[in-house]
């Protein structure tokens, strides 16, 4: 087309693919924990921001190493997520799925009101630990951030996906995933496995929050984010892997798209517009098995 700036089109879509990579990661958090358990974690933004919270807290509080601030942030982080899986879900087991659901809901209430009266709900912004230095990709600028960003989240979804694949833990979680009475007949610990959703799925969400707080600084409002991750699931599928690796670049690329040509009041309008799509096409998302049912 005559006249269309491809530059900026191009620079639009990378920033866009770049957050929808941590879109993609944190929605496979949110997979992990949904295939294994059933549970709908709508408090999935909150164990992103209450992560990067520690890792503020270990980084700027008590004056530690970034490499050590981040492992002890998705230590703790992943320590938070089997915790409530023990206390706050296990109770559940058996009961409605909407009373489970309405549980993830208080969580992320509380998770907030934890933050803030630790940390108060103003703005903070994370040391500063990402090369500065502006990245080119042929003639079109990325943000550092954003570039490097999206890098630590590629990495780690391909870590991730061939560490379930082969190791033990992984087999036996995918096993819990497809049939519980099975996986109970073959001997497989299902509440274990449970813990360990919760668990994997939590220090996940950690690195996720670290890089989402290092792009945009951190904040008790941080969990909003998470109304974006459920689009992402929900339009891949809540129980596809794939889906949320898909959904996540399809809904960062909307955003990008409709913010960049539209205004960025209408991102929201666009995410939400394209769930609305999905849905009516495909009311099981993009990847989603037929049988999921719906809260």
């Amino acid at each position: 087309m005559e006249g269309f700036d491809w530059l900026f089109f191009a620079e639009i879509s990378l920033a866009g693919l770049g957050s929808g990579g941590l879109l993609a990661l944190t929605g496979l958090a949110f997979v992990i924990i949904y295939k294994a358990t059933r549970v709908v974690n709508l408090a999935i933004g909150e164990l992103l921001m209450i992560s990067a919270y520690v890792f503020f807290a270990f980084a700027a509080g008590m004056n530690l190493p970034i490499w050590a601030a981040i492992l002890g942030a998705v230590v703790a982080s992943g320590l938070i997520g089997a915790l409530i899986e023990r206390t706050m879900i296990r109770p559940m087991l058996g009961e409605a799925a909407i009373s489970t659901f309405m549980v993830t809901v208080g969580l992320s209430s509380i998770l907030v009101g934890i933050v803030e009266l630790v940390w108060t709900a103003d703005p903070r912004r994370l040391p500063e630990f990402m090369p500065s230095d502006p990245v080119l990709l042929g003639p079109a600028m990325v943000a550092p951030k954003v570039f490097y960003g999206f890098l630590v989240t590629a990495l780690l979804i391909a870590a991730v996906l061939v560490v379930f694949r082969f190791w033990r833990g992984g087999v036996a979680l995918r096993a819990t995933a497809s049939d519980q009475a099975a996986a109970y007949s073959m001997g497989i610990n299902v509440p274990r496995v449970f813990s360990l959703a919760w668990t994997v799925a939590a220090m996940i969400a950690a690195v996720a929050g670290i890089v989402v707080g290092a792009i945009g600084g951190i904040s008790s409002t941080m969990g909003v984010f998470g109304l974006s991750v459920l689009v992402v699931v929900i339009v891949g599928g809540l129980d596809s892997v794939v889906g949320a690796l898909v959904g996540g670049l399809l809904v960062g690329l909307v955003e990008a798209w409709a913010g960049a040509y539209l205004g960025g009041e209408f991102k929201m309008i666009a995410t939400f517009s394209l769930l609305v799509l999905v849905l009516l096409l495909r009311p099981y998302g993009l990847f989603g098995t037929h049988d999921i049912e719906r809260l």
